[in-house]
């Protein structure tokens, strides 16, 4: 038996955005604020995530902060001719203000605003919520570029995201902005379905975590946003229950889903041992999950 509409309707809103709102000002004051002891002040504080792209849904607590300094980049030299990374080897010398400061510099300023409240996780500073504030967490990052071409400053190609460095060393690249503007514009592309199909999707998500059916963790907001950029845009129209239908089906009969790529066009979505890819396996489960879910709802 089919999802029925009304419940695809409500799970089709947003959740809350007056709290989120109201977090992200509080930690952008915070990260912002003319004493925190960063070298210089040649940074930017921004949203990622499911608030940042309207994607997010009641039981999503958490608000994304990005505090990027643009003084220093990390970058990938791998697709430059031999000549073009000789030429940006000349150009370029060694930072002076290290990734590893700079995050020491953002936890301390935190950890003056909201004190025991900051706890550092494997990716990110968790500042965890209390009174109206919401849980948020806050990446520290350089800017990053992936060059495809270097002459000199005045010609080159290259392009940007943010770069960080995971608890256990790895250095993790990505686009949010990228990501948020394809998003945005798969929206308009789909008569603006794509958006409360997402959190349709995830609201799926968190009733296969609570019926046990997926392990929590496994299905995380941005790969479900990566899933369905990759349905074409046709599947998005009639009423909900259609569109989810046309794209279970769509899924069901895309046994090769190699391909497919996340929202930010950089990356390939389904991909082992990459962690800015979603695990085959995980990925997999949670179509054959929701699949299963929309068969066998009561």
């Amino acid at each position: 038996m089919a999802i029925p509409e009304a419940q695809l309707q409500t799970w089709s809103h947003q959740g809350s955005v007056t709290q989120s709102k109201n977090t992200y000002a509080t930690i952008k004051a915070a990260l912002e604020d003319v004493n925190a002891k960063y070298t210089n002040r040649n940074f930017k504080v921004f949203l990622q995530g499911s608030y940042c792209n309207d994607t997010n849904i009641y039981s999503e607590s958490d608000v994304d902060v990005v505090i990027r300094y643009n003084g220093s980049f990390f970058r990938d030299l791998s697709k430059l001719t031999v000549e073009d990374k000789a030429a940006y080897q000349a150009h370029y010398s060694a930072a002076d203000y290290g990734y590893n400061d700079f995050k020491a510099h953002v936890q301390a300023a935190l950890k003056i605003a909201f004190k025991d409240s900051v706890k550092p996780n494997k990716r990110a500073i968790n500042v965890q919520s209390e009174g109206s504030r919401r849980n948020a967490d806050v990446i520290v990052a350089f800017e990053y570029r992936r060059y495809y071409k270097f002459k000199s400053s005045f010609d080159e190609i290259f392009d940007t995201g943010i770069g960080f460095i995971a608890s256990h060393g790895t250095l993790i690249a990505n686009y949010p902005k990228q990501h948020s503007e394809n998003c945005t514009t798969k929206h308009q592309a789909t008569q603006n379905n794509f958006k409360p199909l997402v959190r349709i999707f995830k609201n799926m998500r968190s009733k296969l975590v609570d019926d046990g059916s997926i392990k929590a963790g496994a299905a995380p907001s941005y790969f479900i946003e990566g899933l369905l950029y990759n349905i074409p845009n046709d599947k998005f129209s009639g009423n909900y229950g259609e569109m989810v239908f046309s794209i279970l089906s769509w899924l069901y009969q895309t046994a090769d889903r190699t391909n497919f790529v996340c929202a930010n066009q950089q990356y390939y979505l389904l991909r082992d041992d990459v962690p800015t890819c979603w695990a085959i396996a995980d990925g997999t489960a949670f179509i054959d999950a929701v699949i299963g879910l929309w068969d066998k709802w009561t």
